[in-house]
Parts: C-alpha cells; sequence; structure tokens
C-alpha cells in the first residue's frame, strides 16, 4: 500500500469546496454583468475590481478543515485506512486559507455550502460508478 506524506501532522486547514457549489457559483456570476468601477485607483487599487468592467469573485466554502480531518472523512467514505507518514511543516507553507466570498453573496446571493462529509461522500460514489469499482 502507498504511504502518504502528511504535513504539519495534518494540521493545515484548507477550504474545501465540492465541485458543483463551484459550478453553480460560476453560473450565477455568468448571469452578473460586471460594471468597472469609476472610484478604481492605481495608487489604492481594489484587487477584485477595476476601472475597466470585471469582477473576480472567490468561489469556496469559506470554512478551513484540518487535512487530518478530510483524510478521515475519505477514509471512512472509502472503507480504507490511508497509512500516513506524518512530517513537519514545509518551509513556506501556508497554515491556512480560505476563500473569502462576501462579494459573491453581497452581488449574486450565493454561498457554497455543501458540507465536507457530503461532499466527499458524492464524489466518491460518483467516481464508483464512473469507473465501474
Amino acid at each position: 500500500m502507498t504511504k502518504y506524506q502528511v504535513f504539519n501532522d495534518g494540521k493545515m486547514k484548507r477550504d474545501f469546496t465540492y465541485v458543483d457549489d463551484i459550478v453553480e457559483g460560476v453560473v450565477r456570476v455568468l448571469d452578473k454583468i460586471p460594471e468597472p468601477n469609476p472610484n478604481w485607483s492605481g495608487d489604492s487599487p481594489d484587487p477584485s475590481s477595476s476601472y475597466a468592467p470585471f469582477r473576480l469573485y472567490n468561489i469556496g466554502n469559506s470554512r478551513p478543515i484540518e487535512l487530518l480531518h478530510f483524510i478521515q472523512v475519505l477514509e471512512d467514505c472509502l472503507g480504507i485506512k490511508a497509512e500516513k507518514v506524518f512530517l513537519p511543516l514545509q518551509s513556506g507553507e501556508v497554515c491556512v486559507t480560505y476563500a473569502d466570498v462576501d462579494s459573491l453573496i453581497k452581488d449574486v446571493g450565493f454561498q457554497p455550502s455543501t458540507p465536507l462529509d457530503i461532499g466527499v461522500k458524492r464524489f466518491v460514489n460518483w467516481y464508483r460508478v464512473y469507473y465501474q469499482i
């Protein structure tokens, strides 16, 4: 069996987002025609807008979850225990990342909300059907 390297004892937190939530966010944003920000200034730029008509959105669950918890959920859904090799935090690694979805909620009224356990279970089920496992 493959041994998986788990850095920082799996304590890093990431924003795991179910793919259907990403697709829903993209579809909703497609219907929102962006407008230029007339107050935009290169001296103190807002990175999510511009004087040009465009807008950037983060689409994520906005709830960081420990990697070790993610691994546990995946193990539970697969019915298999991963062989983990715990290693220290890698140089330059960020301990916590997650999406700020405030603009997405404000502009299109959407926030990804599929819980990790449900999203992983749906993905594992899809994978097994698709690959006939």
